[in-house]
């Protein structure tokens, strides 16, 4: 036996939120991943640096690798004793050839485990709102590969027996020869009118479903060009599709929406873009470069203790303020004599995981509304700090300076551009909406793309607020929606509100 062990893993029908717990720890620990073609988006980026990722997917007519090329590299990394994940769409052992690699290996010696995914042919109906059994329509399920011609004189398939079957066949696979299948099928006797469905990129933002009756839904898919990768419903039980479904309700079904804000808060606001059906592009087009805890911010965490007045003005700085307290050896309770005032809801909400809940938090999340808020709050002769990022508006520490305050801003973090590669380009381009989450994600972007002309022509530029709606005006950018509240939540409400009929 080899010290390396083989996982085959089943990556699920393309939702990355499908994709097991199993499947990620396993990502994160590998040594080298093998991967197929339909795996969900972003399913490698937990890959740990170093890792050896190499695609052995098959497309139509054009494989990556041989079959028994990719067995014999499993062979060869698992005898080397290497931690190998074989990464495939859907699960490995349902048309994924998964039981093959697993014999080479085993004949090789090579340790192997097997994780399974959630596969297509059970998921893709799901998201179309058809279960594939149901008490009243379906007591028995079929899975079938449509790969194969039909026509050909030595099917593996029993034609016959699956249009005797009493329940649902699901094909995957078939759509290129879903004519032959849907006419060997009536012929040998299956009902010509019986509900049948195909379900193109299932379970994914920009899934697509035509429905007819078995004689008429070759004609209908051609029509509709739906390509692969499709799974075909055939039975009682897709009639249910009328009742159930329930992907395409989602307020931004079918919108594919471009986030530009940096990748680490990216992913949240993403994550929420997808839950209400959106097809998300992120595009970041600034990255946070933390500042070292030396110098002033070194000094400003060792002396917090001495502000009357602590002003937080983006999430980002709430982080960074209680990392740099961290660093010097200090926490929330270095904050007990001072008022705390955050600009903006998600800020405040950045300072509460941290233990500090604010005593300031204006109406409307910019600098104008924090000044009013701060009116009552006395300054005259008393130190305040103003932690934000290196380059932001001055209407607060002007306005404090005003009132008799001495002033102290400290710049925790630089807001730098982020490169914006092909993949992230040309997604770009297919959005419907382009959401901007402060300036200098308008700056930085519009930098990357050239001109407001590099925008895709068409798409509803989404602001958070007045403060980047301006910003983006001055750029030469028309903005079709604005936050009423200057917050993640409230470009959410603002771009459901505009997207619905």
């Amino acid at each position: 036996m080899s010290g390396g062990v083989v996982h085959l893993v089943g990556a699920g029908p393309g939702d990355p939120g499908l994709m097991t717990l199993r499947s990620l720890e396993l990502i994160a620990e590998a040594d080298a991943i093998l991967y197929d073609r339909l795996i969900p988006a972003d399913a490698l980026a937990g890959a740990r640096p170093g890792c050896e990722l190499r695609y052995v997917g098959k497309e139509p007519g054009n494989p990556a690798m041989a079959q028994e090329d990719i067995g014999a590299l499993l062979v060869e990394l698992g005898s080397r004793g290497l931690k190998v994940v074989r990464l495939k769409g859907g699960d490995p052992f349902v048309f994924g050839r998964g039981g093959e690699e697993a014999e080479a290996l085993a004949a090789a010696g090579v340790t192997f485990e097997v994780v399974p995914g959630v596969t297509s042919g059970v998921a893709a109906p799901a998201y179309a709102g058809i279960p594939v059994t149901h008490r009243d329509a379906a007591s028995a399920v079929a899975f079938v590969t449509g790969h194969e011609d039909p026509a050909k004189e030595e099917s593996a398939l029993d034609w016959n027996a699956l249009a005797r079957f009493p329940g649902t066949l699901v094909l995957y696979m078939g759509v290129k020869n879903l004519p032959l299948i849907s006419e060997r099928l009536v012929a040998a006797g299956r009902p010509a009118d019986e509900p049948a469905a195909v379900i193109q990129r299932g379970t994914l933002p920009g899934q697509t479903v035509v429905t007819a009756t078995l004689a008429d839904i070759a004609e209908r898919v051609a029509e509709s060009a739906i390509r692969p990768p499709s799974i075909t419903v055939i039975g009682r039980a897709a009639a249910l599709r009328g009742t159930l479904a329930w992907l395409e309700s989602r307020p931004l079904h079918g919108r594919r929406v471009a986030v530009t804000r940096a990748r680490a808060q990216a992913s949240g606001l993403a994550g929420r873009l997808r839950s209400l059906g959106a097809e998300v592009s992120e595009t970041p087009a600034i990255r946070i470069e933390p500042r070292r805890v030396e110098d002033e911010v070194e000094r400003m965490a060792t002396e917090i203790g001495e502000y009357a007045l602590v002003i937080v003005t983006s999430p980002n700085g709430a982080t960074l303020l209680m990392d740099a307290l961290a660093a010097a050896g200090r926490d929330a309770r270095a904050l007990a004599q001072s008022t705390v005032a955050a600009i903006g809801p998600g800020t405040a909400r950045e300072l509460e995981s941290h233990g500090i809940r604010p005593d300031v938090v204006p109406p409307r999340s910019i600098a104008e509304s924090l000044v009013e808020a701060l009116a009552g709050v006395p300054v005259d002769g008393r130190r305040v700090l103003v932690a934000r990022a290196a380059e932001a508006r001055d209407v607060l520490p002007r306005a404090l300076g005003e009132r008799g305050a001495e002033v102290d801003v400290v710049a925790l973090y630089d807001t730098v551009a982020e490169p914006l590669d092909d993949a992230r380009r040309e997604a770009l381009a297919a959005a419907d909406y382009v959401t901007f989450t402060s300036s200098s994600t308008v700056r930085f972007l519009l930098e990357a793309v050239g001109s407001p002309e590099g925008l895709p022509a068409g798409a509803r530029i989404v602001s958070i607020g007045p403060v980047t709606s301006a910003t983006a005006r001055e750029h030469g950018l028309t903005v079709h929606v604005e936050a009423e509240r200057h917050d993640v939540d409230g470009l959410l409400e603002a771009l459901v509100r505009d997207a619905s009929p």
